[in-house]
């Protein structure tokens, strides 16, 4: 059983980020932490030293040189039986914590999600590409199995990603039996097939002519075979089977613009999957929960409209 005062938020993070003077979403409260793997993590490669969290400049509040992969939990005061497990972009290479997973996960639990933030390893620390995949399905089976104790429904157990986190989002929903590491405690013996996937400013396609993001460089390098690209791109795993998914996009956004989001909106509707697609007219790239003068500010409530409409009891 996982207890509500394990593992408390003592990481290195929060070192860090004193360090820098930093205080808000970071420094907010000391959070619930659930280790993914027993011991190390599986895979080859990883970063020596502590984790960083950047200072300021785009990387702002941004972690990296993850060497542990967990969940940082938020408890809602009034559950709703719902989760969410979200993941910050950063092209795989940084996690966008301050502008983008943190926000939106005290958003999403004070409507009453139990919220479980992934905090992935990342290629660009030495990590083999498969190892952020690999950590967002344990993450969805440790979730799953300990429903009970959250007071969660299993039909209610969701996932949420931005720009490269929305990349990992989505394969995680599409791709939830793939076979990423070999496993054989309790966790694996049930899916980490998440009921509803979130995907904001997502990273779709990895072919041409989308070759100059950095989430395609540190998942398949500078010069990937087609193979590759069909491989690690979300909308060749779309299915009648996908779950509902919500994709937002910004028609400004210069590093993922919405033809990635369209990509994968119209191969899930092609095959019959529950898909809904809003782009606003501004924005640009890594809003996070927007600001109040922005009309993408809206897409939470637009979330929750969609959440509440495709499930009811």
């Amino acid at each position: 059983m996982i207890s509500r005062r394990a593992l408390i938020y003592r990481s290195t993070v929060l070192g860090a980020c004193a360090g820098l003077g930093l205080s808000g979403p970071l420094l907010a409260a000391e959070h619930e932490e659930i280790l993914l793997w027993p011991g190390r993590a599986p895979g080859q490669g990883g970063p020596t030293g502590p984790e960083k969290i950047g200072g300021p400049g785009s990387g702002f509040g941004a972690v990296s040189n993850i060497s542990t992969p967990r969940m940082r939990v938020y408890r809602p005061a009034q559950p709703n039986g719902a989760a969410v497990l979200v993941a910050g972009g950063g092209g795989y290479f940084r996690i966008q914590l301050w502008k983008e997973s943190t926000p939106a996960a005290e958003w999403l639990q004070e409507q009453g999600f139990t919220v479980f933030e992934l905090l992935y390893r990342l290629p660009n620390d030495g990590w083999d590409a498969g190892a952020p995949f690999a950590d967002a399905q344990r993450a969805m089976k440790i979730i799953r199995t300990h429903a009970a104790e959250f007071g969660l429904r299993t039909d209610r157990i969701g996932i949420m990603g931005f720009s490269a986190g929305g990349h990992l989002a989505g394969f995680t929903a599409l791709q939830p039996a793939r076979a990423l590491y070999e496993g054989t405690d309790q966790y694996e013996g049930v899916s980490a097939r998440p009921d509803f996937s979130v995907l904001l400013f997502p990273v779709v396609s990895l072919r041409k002519p989308f070759v100059e993001t950095r989430t395609r460089r540190e998942i398949i390098g500078r010069d990937p075979s087609l193979a590759a690209q069909q491989a690690w791109s979300l909308d060749t795993h779309a299915s009648a089977g996908a779950p509902p998914t919500i994709i937002f996009s910004a028609a400004d956004d210069p590093i993922t613009p919405p033809a990635h989001g369209i990509a994968l909106f119209e191969a899930l509707r092609g095959k019959g999957a529950s898909a809904e697609l809003h782009i606003f007219s501004e924005g640009g790239h890594g809003w996070g929960l927007g600001t109040p003068d922005q009309a993408i500010s809206q897409w939470p409530s637009i979330f929750s409209k969609w959440f509440e409409t495709g499930f009811k009891d």
